[in-house]
């Protein structure tokens, strides 16, 4: 089952500590395997390649659950393929995160009382690399506390020289191929940031503001509009009606008069207009809504910027240097009073964008900013999928994907920022326009006339080149032919607009079809263990060093792997990472006490026909395990795997093997050698098994156990194809028998520990060598003088006479099932009556009517339950 188990010499047991202290393992073991170099890639290596890259973390984040979720998959799946014998390649690094970082340098700076304009762009910039190199390496660190087997040797930054090459070359093509492009649109605007923001970076929620009805114009020639954002009628430049509405037919050509101004209006007729909305009339704002600017394209009609890049009104009159919705209400009340407000909605809850990193009103905005053009690359991206030389895991998040590159507009790329990818971009005094190249010089010296592009790029253009750029495109490198495409993406659902989508464009843009990635494995998100988001606001954050440092990172590893169902969300508590530690707990403890019983690796397998019922049994269910595990990691099903690799762990190597065993070894002799060994392979597999989620744990059980040197690169165990239907069914009947009469132990309430005299008719049966384990587990001592049985339990062809009296105080016991009877008699006298009442019936909801008929059978059940454990009873 395994290769190299067999060439491994045993360490002796007193090489484990008596208790597992994940503090005392974990640093130093990560250490070694980093020093090792186990987690570095051969490009020039002739063993397949397997590649993920991770999803870069943000520069001024750290590590949360959602992380640390992420982490532990693609860790498991890369230790898997690295023990499977591929070169494997987990790639690391960071994301320059140019909003999110500006802003943390920027909040540094006020505190100083100074503004990144009292240092200017070059020395800004300097600042930023500072704050990056000091605070940048703190998520690096907690990736180690975690066990993160990435290649440290390639750790990228989106900021990096190679990768800003691959920006300003992947910008100069798209550019030359007239896919970028510059113009005045219609822009997601921050007031904060004071930056334009992509729509996929605006988060929606529903604000309570008011809605208020205005007049435009006099008499027959007026008609009414309504606006959340009434100062925004500073730069109405028309109203428009639907052409089809016969109220407004006359209308239509017409100007009408501008409240508040000294200007009139056209009233212009377009489809967009639905008739049946409001009063049909919509009021035109050109420059300060997406929609509105359609219709200004269509009509002609001027755009009127109406406020500053703070938000603060410009429009000369009485509400000049108002902030945007200080005027908002002051235009409101100029309107009161002159008549104009014919009705008013307050509180009115609609959907209003906020920026998503600090949470300000976006203001949309006319503004000059440079342009992707996606419908070609958009229309690659979704082929890649529709033919299969991507798939997306689980299938059903395919319709996420497409409903977004099949819908997608062209994408705003510039951002007024100072802290990230220039745009190489240069204008000449005589108006022209030049995009350099990575080997080009600018076409120009300032003293000439010439000056760049001030704008940077968007974070997520950089990001979007990650699978390639990391490899070093546009240089055809080793690694580049190696490792791309690389072979899973698992990121978040979450992300597939932001991140996911840009990936697939650029990748297949730049590498002439090649798709980045083979997979997109989505997962959940991480959520509390109510199901809740976790917020700051909510008070239910938690920063996961924190149950490293209390449980072990192999803990909160398995309790987020065993959670990973593809594309669910993962609720999560610490109850359940406490659970996870008792189960390293035990894995240790159980390997100790093998260890100690002679459990070893050395020399083959005993023949089939020199292992006990109990060897081939165990045997048999791990290869059926090893099959399991492979079949669930190539279907991304970390839950199941975890689930099915806990239970056959605890519940069928340490709680039935290892207990069913203790009559062989303390027998000594060939069958206690042969079961040594059987031990042995057992744990060895199981720990090769284990090691993908919980690393540290494992690696220093098997180092111990078979001598080797390391987990990270033994071999993954494979199926041998053993099994054998006989001893399973064997084994079950012994489990029968065991559960049973641990069953009617604590019906009658006997402690665990308390040993009974019992006779075991097992002659004739599959159970009659098994006699000797049987007892053990059921603390059954041998008949003796006096046996007199007063139980007997039929079980799996098998009898078991047990001798209760001086063992349990009968009257006594009798006295409690007696009243336990009598409650379940009333209980069923109960529902039976309410069930019987037609009235009742006509009246109960469905589901009222079925809890009762639960309980009925509820009670039938304890009714029969009881009666049976009275007759079993010693009689008086």
């Amino acid at each position: 089952m395994t290769e190299n188990a067999q060439q491994q010499p045993s360490a002796p047991a007193t090489d484990l500590p008596t208790q597992y202290a994940p503090a005392d393992v974990e640093g130093t073991l990560y250490e070694r395997w980093v020093d090792k170099g186990y987690f570095a890639a051969d490009a020039k290596s002739d063993k397949p390649a397997y590649t993920i890259v991770i999803p870069p973390p943000n520069v001024t984040g750290s590590l949360h659950l959602g992380h640390a979720f992420q982490h532990t998959l693609m860790d498991a799946l890369t230790r898997r393929k690295r023990m499977q014998g591929y070169e494997s390649l987990w790639l690391p690094g960071m994301d320059h995160a140019g909003i999110a970082t500006q802003n943390k340098v920027e909040q540094q700076l006020a505190e100083e009382g100074k503004s990144r304009h009292d240092l200017g762009r070059e020395e800004f910039v300097e600042r930023v690399w500072q704050w990056k190199e000091e605070y940048g390496g703190k998520i690096l660190g907690q990736m180690r506390r975690l066990g993160d087997g990435v290649d440290w040797s390639r750790e990228r930054f989106t900021m990096d020289e190679g990768l800003s090459r691959a920006v300003q070359t992947i910008f100069k093509r798209l550019y030359d191929d007239e896919l970028i492009y510059r113009a005045e649109r219609i822009i997601n605007w921050c007031p904060r940031c004071l930056t334009a923001i992509s729509d996929i970076e605006v988060e929606h929620q529903e604000d309570s503001g008011e809605l208020v009805s205005i007049r435009y114009g006099e008499g027959d020639d007026s008609v009414v509009v309504a606006t959340t954002r009434a100062e925004t009628m500073l730069g109405d430049t028309a109203v428009a009606v639907h052409p089809d509405d016969e109220r407004y037919k006359h209308l239509v050509g017409k100007h009408i008069k501008l409240p508040l101004t000294d200007r009139t209006i056209p009233v212009v007729a377009d489809t967009h207009v639905d008739p049946e909305f409001g009063t049909g009339a919509v009021k035109v704002t050109p420059a300060h809504d997406p929609n509105d600017f359609a219709i200004g394209q269509r009509h002609n009609l001027p755009s009127m910027t109406i406020m500053d890049d703070h938000g603060v009104i410009t429009v000369h009159g009485p509400f000049l240097g108002q902030d945007r919705f200080e005027a908002r209400s002051a235009v409101v009340g100029a309107l009161r009073s002159q008549g104009r407000i014919v009705a008013e909605k307050r509180p009115y809850v609609h959907s209003v964008g906020h920026c998503s990193r600090c949470k300000t009103t976006v203001e949309p905005r006319l503004s000059m900013q440079w342009w992707v053009k996606v419908a070609p690359l958009a229309q690659a991206a979704g082929d890649a999928v529709r033919d299969g030389r991507v798939k997306i895991h689980p299938e059903d998040m395919s319709k996420r994907y497409f409903d977004w590159v099949d819908n997608m507009f062209d994408w705003c790329i510039s951002r007024q920022l100072w802290w990230g990818h220039r745009i190489p971009v240069w204008y000449g005094p005589n108006g022209e326009t030049v995009c350099v190249g990575p080997d080009e010089e600018p076409p120009g010296t300032e003293a000439e006339g010439w000056t760049q592009d001030t704008d940077v790029l968007d974070t997520w253009f950089s990001s979007g080149l990650w699978p390639f750029s990391t490899l070093g495109w546009p240089e055809q490198t080793e690694d580049l032919r190696k490792f791309y495409s690389t072979d899973v993406l698992l990121t978040g659902h979450d992300i597939i607009f932001f991140w996911v989508a840009r990936m697939m464009m650029f990748g297949l843009y730049a590498m002439d079809g090649e798709v980045p990635f083979k997979t997109i494995a989505l997962t959940g998100l991480v959520r509390d263990e109510r199901g809740k988001k976790m917020s700051k606001s909510f008070g239910n954050v938690v920063d996961p060093l924190d149950w490293m440092d209390k449980y072990g990172s192999d803990a909160l590893r398995f309790t987020l792997a065993r959670g990973a169902n593809p594309g669910t969300d993962v609720p999560i508590g610490e109850d359940w990472v406490q659970a996870s530690r008792n189960f390293a707990n035990k894995i240790w403890n159980a390997t100790r006490f093998a260890l100690m019983n002679g459990a070893t690796v050395e020399g083959e397998l005993p023949a089939a026909e020199k292992l006990s019922a109990t060897d081939r049994w165990i045997l048999a269910r791990l290869n059926e395990t090893v099959e399991q595990v492979d079949a669930y990691y190539e279907d991304f099903q970390f839950a199941k795997l975890s689930d099915a690799l806990f239970h056959f762990a605890w519940d069928e190597v340490f709680d039935w093997y290892v207990e069913l065993s203790k009559t062989t070894f303390q027998a000594g002799g060939e069958a206690a050698q042969v079961s040594q060994r059987v031990l042995g392979e057992v744990l060895d597999v199981t720990l090769r098994l284990l090691h993908p989620v919980i690393p540290f744990v494992t690696d220093t059980l098997w180092t111990t156990l078979t001598g080797g040197e390391s987990l990270v690169i033994a071999d993954w165990p494979k199926d041998s194809g053993f099994r054998d239907e006989a001893a399973e069914r064997e084994i079950e009947l012994v489990q029968r028998v065991v559960t049973e009469v641990r069953r009617f132990r604590a019906d009658q309430g006997l402690q665990p520990g308390q040993r009974v005299p019992a006779r075991l008719t097992l002659d004739g049966t599959a159970l009659a060598p098994h006699e000797a384990a049987i007892r053990q587990l059921l603390r059954l001592q041998p008949e003796g003088e006096g046996f007199a049985a007063t139980a007997t339990l039929p079980v799996a062809g098998a009898e078991v006479a047990l001798d209760l009296s001086g063992v349990i105080d009968v009257a006594a016991e009798r006295k409690r099932l007696a009243k336990d009877l009598a409650a379940a008699e009333k209980e069923k006298a109960q529902a039976t009556a309410k069930l019987g009442n037609e009235a009742f019936l006509a009246k109960a909801p469905d589901q009222v009517v079925e809890k009762i008929r639960g309980r009925l059978a509820k009670a039938d059940e304890d009714i029969a339950r009881i009666a049976a454990q009275l007759e079993r009873l010693p009689r008086a």
